[in-house]
């Protein structure tokens, strides 16, 4: 089968670069820090070294999958686009990769960004209901990774790059209200939520929107991140003072710690309605957010190392998740369903 580049091997990307491999992929596991079970197996490449040495040094038409930080996610893209690679691009950053889009059209490149839960499948998900419902009165994402249980200090562990949260709870949240996109402080219009196995948690607005803001056409459109309240509580009171040092401590992923991933969108027209709720809660020593985080990378990056970028509906260019097309939605849905994800939709009309 066709290699695969996976450049940065964290808690998702160990899951993705496992499930690869199991489907018969070469993969080239690329990091400065690799753990032991990619080092140590015999399914994988690994080489520990500079991503960005590593893409210069190939001669280019690469599957590469961009799994870094985002604090040096972005700075990378251009190397890859220009060295005319596929690529599926995972590094949350605050720059838009959009602005490389002539660039990958001049080198032949397609490169698919924010490619995990959400952003990823939300952005799918919200696609398919503009196909179905045409215009949005009003659309809503709410999502989160959290302990299944809370506790007496921050209730929260990350299990993706802490500084990324960080980034998350101090970037103004970009919304749209009337047709037009506000900036409004991140952590506003905190509410309470219903979360299934809870006994209620809190959801407040972040950044998570991005490229649907111009993609989507809806009235109102907004997402939101789902916490524990005791863990928002205590960020207000004291999470801007705390050393980052000590948060990305404290907030150090646990795999024997139960945790769980929920996530609901919900779309609506003036008559009809549309809603999925997606829950996961770990399996085989997997957890929740590595696994429908990654499902969704590792769907896009196999359909790219099988079928090719055009099966997915995409030419050579940059592309946000909605471009996909139907078919690719439903790949994904697929494995989530093969894989033990939780996800329901359910259809109604318009209050």
């Amino acid at each position: 089968m066709t290699t695969i580049v996976a450049l940065g091997c964290g808690l998702v990307g160990e899951f993705v670069v496992q499930r690869l491999a199991d489907d018969g992929h070469s993969v080239i596991a690329i990091d400065l820090q690799l753990p032991d079970s990619i080092k140590k197996s015999p399914h994988f490449k690994s080489i520990e070294m500079d991503a960005e040495e590593y893409i210069k040094s190939l001669d280019g038409n690469e599957i590469i999958i961009n799994m870094l930080p985002g604090r040096i996610g972005h700075g990378i893209r251009y190397s890859l686009v220009t060295g005319g690679h596929n690529i599926v691009d995972l590094a949350f950053t605050a720059e838009d990769p959009q602005e490389y889009d002539q660039l990958a059209k001049e080198h032949g490149s397609t490169m698919i960004w924010d490619i995990g839960i959400a952003p990823g499948l939300s952005n799918m998900l919200l696609a398919h209901a503009q196909r179905e419902l045409g215009f949005l009165e009003k659309a809503t994402i709410h999502v989160g990774g959290n302990p299944k249980v809370p506790d007496n200090e921050w209730s929260y562990m990350a299990p993706f790059s802490p500084s990324d949260v960080i980034e998350e709870y101090t970037r103004p949240a970009r919304i749209l209200r009337n047709k037009t996109v506000v900036e409004i402080p991140a952590l506003s219009e905190r509410h309470p939520i219903e979360v299934e196995g809870t006994d209620g948690m809190e959801a407040f607005l972040t950044d998570g929107l991005r490229s649907v803001l111009d993609t989507i056409d809806a009235n109102d459109m907004a997402e939101y991140t789902v916490r524990w309240p005791q863990h928002i509580d205590r960020w207000i009171a004291e999470g801007h003072s705390t050393p980052e040092k000590e948060l990305l401590d404290s907030w150090k992923y646990d795999s024997n710690r139960e945790e769980f991933t929920w996530m609901k969108v919900s779309c609506e027209n003036k008559t009809d309605s549309k809603q999925w709720i997606v829950s996961d809660y770990g399996k085989d020593g997997d957890g929740s957010m590595a696994r429908t985080t990654g499902l969704v990378t590792y769907a896009l990056a196999s359909r790219f190392a099988t079928l090719g970028t055009e099966a997915c509906g995409l030419k050579p260019g940059v592309h946000p998740p909605e471009n996909v097309n139907e078919e690719t939605l439903q790949a994904v849905l697929n494995i989530f369903e093969n894989q033990d994800v939780k996800v329901t939709h359910t259809i109604g009309s318009s209050q």
